[in-house]
């Protein structure tokens, strides 16, 4: 016999931006706000909405973004895969020498990797 389940209704919210003719700006106020928005008071931080980030998670991305796996940016590196994939796991840092090795193979500012 099959039962019903519950449904659990989760609400999200997001922070939008957009850019409209300056006379409209009441109007889509008043419109957001009559469908439940809410005027944002402030900016939140990447680091509030990303808790969890670190270098690793920039550095799975280019080499995602680049088609490449572990192995093959290992090699482009003359590192082992094992050493790309505690990067990415962030348990090895990464340092600025080979944050530049990233980025110039990764096609990337060295930067997001420090």
């Amino acid at each position: 016999m099959c039962e019903h389940t519950k449904k659990h209704i989760t609400a999200y919210s997001v922070e939008v931006r957009f850019i409209i003719p300056l006379d409209k700006l009441e109007e889509v106020r008043k419109a957001l706000v009559s469908i439940g928005a809410e005027e944002a008071s402030e900016s939140i931080s990447w680091e509030k909405v990303y808790p969890d980030f670190h270098p690793g998670v920039a550095l799975r991305g280019a080499r995602k973004k680049e088609a490449l796996t572990q192995r093959e940016l290992a090699r482009l590196l003359g590192v082992s895969r094992l050493s790309v994939f505690e990067m990415e796991q962030g348990k090895r840092p990464i340092d600025k020498e080979m944050a530049k090795r990233l980025g110039k193979v990764l096609k990337i500012n060295y930067r997001v990797f420090l």
